[in-house]
């Protein structure tokens, strides 16, 4: 499947609009909107920043231990969309979710900055707060903890892949004529079509 010409097509129109987002005024080009649901089918959704894309699938980083990590050990399936407001431009991706493995975890761990790090230590993410105040002591204590050493990853702080299903490219038209374009896997292979706007 990863070797199927027009999913390949997908990926590389993909890229190409991402890059042109990069060459945009956007702050995060890289932003998407990530969509879970929990066992009963209870969606949730929350923008989040893309890491990485290859054949693979879409790949992002966060607390598994989380409301988002809950809902993928219990519903491994997701949804992503990209919106780039100055291209009027728009990707919509469906698919399996996969963790990625430590390995890979701990590779983009090292790119992080140390206050970056640091946070994901100290955030019980998705868990009630009292006070920020709290959350500044605990980046405190996490600070003197590693202080003069490399911070390590935390157990709980992993990678997960979209591995796509279907993608989707929108473009605005004209009277909401708009383009899109889908690609889906059908068994072993993908197909592309055309949806009405």
């Amino acid at each position: 499947m990863q070797d199927d010409v027009i999913y390949r097509e997908a990926l590389s129109q993909f890229r190409e609009l991402l890059e042109a987002a990069q060459r945009t005024d956007l702050r995060e080009p890289t932003a998407m909107t990530l969509a879970t649901a929990d066992r009963d089918g209870r969606p949730s959704v929350r923008t989040m920043l893309l890491k990485g894309v290859d054949e693979r699938g879409f790949v992002f980083f966060t607390n598994s231990i989380s409301r988002k990590g809950d809902e993928l050990q219990d519903n491994p399936r997701a949804a992503l969309c990209f919106f780039w407001q100055p291209l009027m431009r728009q990707v919509r991706i469906e698919g399996r979710v996969k963790q990625v493995g430590a390995a890979g975890s701990d590779e983009y761990w090292t790119t992080r900055s140390r206050d970056s790090q640091l946070g994901a230590w100290a955030s019980n993410q998705s868990q009630i707060l009292d006070t920020h105040q709290t959350l500044e002591q605990r980046v405190s204590e996490f600070h003197d903890r590693f202080l003069d050493q490399p911070v390590p990853r935390p157990s709980h702080w992993l990678g997960y892949r979209v591995i796509p299903e279907r993608i989707e490219f929108w473009r605005s038209g004209w009277h909401r004529l708009h383009e899109r374009i889908l690609y889906e896997r059908q068994g072993d292979s993908w197909k592309r079509c055309l949806l009405y706007p």
